[in-house]
């Protein structure tokens, strides 16, 4: 069975970062790690988790800020989408250089692609790309939840007024992968409250 526990890194940007696991196989991976946190060490070692994977939705530095910490910590890969792969190394493409401490995180291990298959133990997960507030972003899909990053919120959009930012394109990713997937599908966005995908189709005034 696949749980997940959503935690407040990064107060100043309210991202969540989200840690699931398999709870037969105790593997686990982490979300859009977006600061280091002990508070986080000492939960995965309390639960007895082996942290496999981080992944990255995307590139930007209030989402990729821990990346450093629990890759040392767990010496597990670091996983992202190809397009985004080179803000991880440049403080001025993942934009923490004009937000806040200039982040560098070490560089992606493996690259994640349309389609490709994730597991945590015999569970299998998988990625879609869906581009429109980064070039590179991605959701993660672990039925029944859809680890959506900035793609799309509650009742709302990632802004696509940033480098490698394309409404049309936001909006089409939304539709064609996200809105594919079943209505009771639970959406656990990079930022603010979850949501589903059935209130997401009825009611999201971006992409009704």
């Amino acid at each position: 069975m696949i749980k997940y526990k959503t935690f407040n890194l990064l107060e100043s940007f309210e991202t969540n970062t989200y840690l699931v696991w398999d709870t037969d196989s105790k593997e686990a991976i982490i979300i859009d790690p977006a600061a280091p946190s002990d508070n986080l060490a000492e939960q995965i070692s309390a639960m007895d988790l082996k942290i496999v994977h981080i992944f990255n939705t995307h590139g930007h530095g209030d989402h990729i800020g821990g990346n450093e910490y629990f890759h040392r910590l767990y010496n597990c890969p670091i996983g992202i989408h190809p397009y985004d792969a080179d803000m991880l190394l440049n403080a001025a493409l993942n934009l923490s250089d004009f937000m806040y401490t200039p982040i560098i995180s070490p560089a992606a291990n493996y690259l994640l692609r349309d389609r490709d298959s994730i597991y945590l133990g015999e569970i299998r997960g998988e990625v879609f790309h869906t581009p429109g507030h980064t070039k590179g972003g991605i959701v993660i899909y672990f039925a029944p939840y859809l680890f959506s990053g900035d793609t799309l919120f509650n009742l709302d959009v990632g802004r696509t007024d940033l480098p490698g930012g394309d409404f049309n394109q936001l909006a089409n990713s939304i539709k064609e992968k996200i809105f594919s997937l079943p209505d009771e599908t639970i959406v656990l966005p990079g930022h603010g409250p979850a949501s589903t995908v059935g209130k997401e189709k009825q009611e999201n005034p971006y992409v009704k």
